[in-house]
């Protein structure tokens, strides 16, 4: 499926980094090890490459990490891809300084038992920050999952995502522009977490 919709020359997304993540960018140092879970096409990856970061992109999509990459050549950075399914995916135990999630909806199951990973894979001081949509995104019809069982709410963050402490955790409705993917009005919630 998402092969097939990243096919094009254009990007879905855009080319310009999630206006949260770029709000929340420099609480990363230069040299920073950053994974990017769900990168699709690379823009968020690229962005944090372009401040000094040393970024993993991770997505199932073999055709968005190739678009990823040649945003990242084009821009002079460079940033490292990984291909595999979140379900399966190893992140790994206390090795990230960072883990970015923007847009990453997934089934239930499997974003509750990603989200678990989170904080044995970071650092201690590592820190995790997420946008994401909320049921409340079928009203906008904007972007996103057609499923409200794989958007996400503050309460079940703060669930899925203990013992992380919460530095930031708000839901909103916000203007997003990302390329044709994500155009309009959207139900998000933002959250920024640290493992102490």
């Amino acid at each position: 499926m998402w092969d097939e919709r990243y096919a094009g020359d254009d990007y879905v997304y855009g080319t310009e980094p999630n206006d949260y993540l770029k709000a929340q960018a420099d609480l990363f140092a230069s040299g920073a090890r950053v994974l990017c879970l769900a990168e699709g096409e690379g823009r968020n990856a690229v962005y944090l490459a372009e401040q000094g970061i040393d970024v993993v992109a991770v997505d199932a999509s073999v055709v968005g990490l190739s678009k990823a990459e040649r945003l990242a050549r084009a821009r002079g950075v460079s940033i490292e891809t990984r291909t595999a399914d979140l379900a399966e995916f190893d992140l790994g135990h206390g090795q990230w300084d960072g883990i970015v999630s923007i847009f990453c909806h997934l089934p239930p199951e499997v974003r509750q038992a990603l989200h678990q990973k989170v904080f044995d894979a970071l650092k201690p001081g590592g820190l995790f920050v997420l946008e994401a949509y909320r049921p409340e995104q079928l009203l906008f019809k904007t972007g996103g999952p057609p499923r409200a069982e794989w958007m996400m709410t503050a309460e079940q963050l703060q669930e899925e995502l203990a013992p992380l402490q919460f530095e930031q955790l708000q839901e909103m409705d916000r203007p997003i522009h990302e390329g044709r993917g994500h155009t309009g009005l959207g139900a998000v919630v933002q959250a920024v977490c640290i493992k102490m």
